[in-house]
């Protein structure tokens, strides 16, 4: 009866060898090893006369021991391995050197196969080679599969570069692994930043959250995005953006039986500038409407403003004149005569203010700051062509997203606009540079509006914020303008303020502190 041999895991150690194997192991179990194999395994002389060969050996090839033992390993070939690849083979060996590659094979069914075979001098007790040890396997479905792979890996590449989206394959550290041709593309229109960068700041600043904090290894990370992307004196572009979870199992040998794994967020941006050009263009010829008729009700509105404005100095006066004969108690018939012009005067200003066109009411929405500055460079496109300026847009890639009234942020843009192409058209006035500058800093947008114009003096430069102040011909200007860009900058809890520092032109900044 045969002993039971003890079973082996992680828990149980082999038993303790005792003696030399060579004491232990008989040439019997030797015998049974190779004869047991899954493994091809032949014996050949020098001249790759076959000696032996195993059972593995006929279930690969076909032969049984009879058929191949006295014939040369040769009979395998195939015919259609490189000579190159043989002579490789035999410079080895002969000098005492194991080789190992692939070879073409074929069975006894003339079948062919892919072979890899490991072939090892088999020296005797004087260092002479005597025989050749060759174990090989078949490789034919192995190397099908790798075939594939690569086959499967080369499409996609193709597919992927091929793509009309920019694709680009991120790590947790915001590193790109993988990206395609229209994503290099981008690179290179941004002047070399990194276009995932860009619109992933775009992105959280959308959302208002960390996306790695989130990653869940599988799913999207936000679907559809439209992300603006600004270009310093140059047509912005527009992406739908897309962020979805990959994961990557891990391949090190130490998390074989463990389910370790990589996670990778997969941005997928599709440009969409051409519809969005084609929309903005039918948006700016309705604002071109819009703010010609809100240019007319502001004009009917300032220019009643300033008549009452101006009324009520002399009826106050004669207001006040009128009370002091009062006091005197003089039945003077000017006195009487002054009081009914006041009583006049009173009526026709309660008629003039109930004229004065009350302000629209408009809803609080998500505002992009570059847009509304864009539309407003748009907007004077025809003046700053007409007096000859040459205008440097230099915003920021992305900005956050601003809450505020999106006509009356228009509204203030235009106007520093203006007032810029008011001060440098004057006649004989040779540099007319106009620079329009966005940026974000942690708790607030800024713009800056420089023209390179005669400057407003130290003296005056908090008085051009006073209402129905100009500088300019009070025929044509009220002085209404830099007033109602404060007063738009104040609702929105920001300010306005022109520069001292700045030496030639003048240099106005707008502050919007953005909301927490």
């Amino acid at each position: 009866m045969k002993k039971p041999r003890p079973e082996l895991d992680q828990k149980s150690a082999p038993p303790e060898c005792t003696g030399t194997p060579a004491a232990t192991l008989t040439p019997e179990v030797f015998q049974h090893a190779v004869e047991q194999a899954d493994l091809a395994i032949s014996i050949t002389d020098t001249h790759a006369n076959i000696l032996y060969v195993n059972p593995a050996f006929s279930r690969v090839t076909g032969y049984q021991p009879d058929e191949v033992v006295g014939r040369n390993e040769s009979l395998l070939s195939n015919k259609t391995t490189p000579p190159e690849v043989y002579k490789s083979l035999w410079q080895k060996i002969a000098v005492g050197e194991p080789w190992g590659g692939r070879l073409v094979n074929r069975r006894k069914d003339g079948g062919k196969y892919l072979a890899e075979l490991v072939i090892t001098p088999v020296a005797d007790a004087g260092g002479e080679v005597v025989n050749y040890l060759g174990l090989h396997r078949d490789m034919t479905e192995l190397h099908r599969l790798e075939c594939q792979v690569r086959n499967q890996k080369a499409l996609i590449e193709s597919v992927v570069d091929g793509a009309p989206v920019a694709l680009a394959l991120i790590d947790g550290n915001e590193k790109i692994v993988l990206d395609n041709h229209e994503y290099k593309k981008l690179v290179a229109d941004l002047g070399g930043r990194e276009p995932a960068s860009v619109i992933l700041a775009a992105i959280r600043a959308d959302l208002g959250a960390d996306l790695t904090a989130h990653r869940s290894g599988e799913g999207y990370a936000f679907l559809d995005r439209e992300v603006r992307i600004d270009r310093p004196n140059a047509s912005t572009r527009w992406f739908s953006c897309s962020g979805v979870w990959v994961k990557e199992q891990d391949s090190r040998a130490d998390s074989f039986f463990t389910d370790e794994s990589r996670t990778y967020l997969l941005l997928v941006a599709t440009e969409v500038t051409k519809l969005r050009a084609q929309q903005e263009k039918a948006q700016l010829a309705a604002l071109q409407s819009l703010v010609a008729e809100e240019d007319r009700v502001n004009a009917l509105r300032e220019s009643l403003s300033a008549a009452v404005f101006q009324l009520e100095g002399p009826l106050n006066m004669i207001s006040s004149a009128v009370t002091m004969l009062a006091r005197r108690g003089s039945n003077d018939p000017m006195g009487v005569a002054l009081a009914e012009a006041v009583a006049l005067g009173e009526e026709a200003l309660t008629k003039l203010r109930a004229m004065i066109p009350e302000e629209r009411a408009e809803n609080v929405t998500l505002v992009n700051v570059n847009d509304m500055v864009r539309k407003s460079l748009d907007l004077c496109t025809g003046r700053l062509l007409a007096a000859g300026i040459s205008v440097a847009w230099k915003p920021q890639s992305t900005l956050p997203f601003f809450n505020g009234h999106a006509n009356k942020l228009l509204t203030l843009f235009k106007s520093l606009m203006d007032n810029a192409i008011d001060a440098m058209n004057g006649r004989g006035w040779r540099e007319r540079d106009l620079s329009v500058i966005t940026l974000s800093h942690d708790n607030a947008i800024e713009v800056i509006v420089e023209d390179s114009g005669p400057g407003i003096p130290m003296e005056m430069q908090l008085k051009v914020f006073e209402p129905f102040f100009t500088t300019k011909d009070s025929a044509r200007h009220i002085g209404t303008g830099l007033a109602s860009a404060q007063q738009i900058a104040i609702d929105h809890g920001g300010s306005i303020e022109i520069d001292p520092e700045t030496r030639k032109g003048c240099r106005i900044r707008v502050i919007l502190p953005l909301q927490r």
